[in-house]
């Protein structure tokens, strides 16, 4: 009977569980963790340590190694992929490069390319023992490519840039983008711990207390693509300084993992921010967050993506000329009423940066909007209090624009007209751009 490794028994049994998973495997897939963990520990079996260094050998030191050069003798794709792991500055150790490279051969097709590679650079192999490892048995390097093979036939579609806690654990957290409009200032309150940025509290009447994305005990990973990994006090202020007025992009890692629990690798980060502010409030529970969601929206709303979206009518929209101030909104509305258009429903989606407008039945975007164009809004004071508009900048790739254009709408309800106007104003009023 031929001899059987464990590893490669765990690794096939993954492999197939990927396999029946689907053709696109996504980072929310509960065996692909697992799946790299069987990798990396296929690769530091039998793997010795120099007996003359003060580094500690893995396996990103021997994909490192590999020749830089194809036969051709330009850049190979897998040099390519080590360089981008080497230039990457949300990693900070051997271990969590060799992790994003594994994962980023995963995405590329590339994995049996590097095991070839490897098995053919004879001063690498020589560093694996031939008693120990997988890779120096001529009995079990077969079946180990042979899986490496299924693994590059699968489609996987990772976040890439998901990769700040790979030195610390396979287990990624969920993370997310925030998009916030120019302002005066965003409102976070900051505390720097083991070189990353968290979350202590947010200032109130801020654009992050209004938007209520971040929460206490979230990090913020980078800011318009700047990584604010391995950060000392105040590199997160001088960042955002160098992009004040402009549009952000924030980066922010959860203390909530996928399942609603607190992400192990915070766990003793959040225990030190609790000591410094024992007021400190990481959310709502996983029930009264299910509770949320589990709520059914008012017949004039939707949901989209997790976001209230409302069925309004259009009522249509006037050129108001050159003074955009509140003032117009009650001679604007009339003018608007007076032509007696056809309205139209559609789906004003508010969201953080702009708002949309769509047809509801055709579903073709009728208009969008970002914050900073918006010069006023309000609410027409007849008959009903319904009728709501707002005054935005016209087009200016439009030739025959002149100033400012009202568009106007009918909400379903007083409440929900001074829901809606309420949001908008919001959105606007923290902006550095003013009309």
């Amino acid at each position: 009977m031929a001899p059987k490794d464990p590893l490669l028994g765990s690794l096939k049994v993954c492999v197939l569980n990927l396999q029946s998973d689907g053709e696109r495997v996504t980072d929310s897939n509960p065996h692909l963790a697992s799946c790299c963990e069987l990798l990396e520990l296929v690769l530091r079996k039998g793997l010795q340590q120099p007996v003359l260094s003060l580094v500690h050998r893995d396996y990103w030191h021997c994909f490192e190694q590999l020749p830089h050069q194809d036969a051709c003798g330009s850049l190979s794709a897998l040099s390519l992929a080590v360089e981008q792991t080497r230039v990457c500055r949300k990693l900070l150790s051997a271990q969590g490069r060799g992790r994003y490279l594994l994962r980023l051969a995963l995405s590329r097709k590339v994995l049996p390319q590097f095991f070839t590679h490897l098995l053919h650079t004879a001063r690498l192999l020589e560093w694996y023992s031939p008693d120990l490892s997988i890779l120096r048995n001529e009995e079990f390097v077969e079946p180990f490519m042979s899986l490496l093979l299924v693994l590059s036939h699968m489609d996987f579609k990772l976040d890439m840039e998901n990769c700040s806690f790979l030195d610390e654990s396979w287990l990624l957290p969920v993370c997310e983008i925030y998009e916030v409009v120019p302002c005066r200032e965003v409102g976070l309150v900051l505390r720097y711990l083991s070189g990353r940025v968290f979350v202590l509290d947010l200032m109130p009447g801020s654009q992050a207390d209004v938007d209520k994305f971040i929460c206490a005990g979230d990090i913020i990973d980078e800011i318009n693509g700047t990584s604010l990994r391995n950060s000392k006090s105040g590199h997160a202020g001088a960042v955002l300084s160098r992009f004040k007025g402009c549009p952000l992009s924030i980066r922010v890692i959860r203390w909530r993992a996928h399942d609603g629990t607190v992400y192990r690798p915070l766990i003793k980060f959040l225990r030190a921010l609790r000591t410094e502010n024992p007021t400190l409030q990481l959310g709502p529970a996983p029930s009264q967050q299910t509770a949320s969601r589990d709520q059914k929206p008012p017949p004039s709303q939707c949901l989209k993506e997790g976001r209230i979206v409302y069925i309004v009518q259009f009522l249509g929209k006037a050129n108001i000329g050159m003074f955009g101030g509140k003032e117009v909104l009650q001679h604007a509305i009339p003018q608007v009423l007076q032509k007696n258009l056809p309205s139209k429903e559609v789906l004003l989606d508010l969201k953080e940066t702009h708002l949309t407008c769509t047809d509801r039945n055709s579903k073709l975007e009728l208009f969008e909007h970002h914050y900073p164009e918006i010069s006023c809004v309000g609410r027409y004071a007849q008959p009903d209090y319904t009728v709501f508009a707002f005054c935005v900048a016209d087009s200016p790739e439009t030739p025959q624009s002149t100033g400012f254009c009202c568009v106007v709408l009918r909400a379903s309800s007083i409440k929900e007209c001074e829901d809606i106007v309420c949001r908008i104003a919001t959105g606007f009023k923290h902006t550095e751009w003013f009309v």
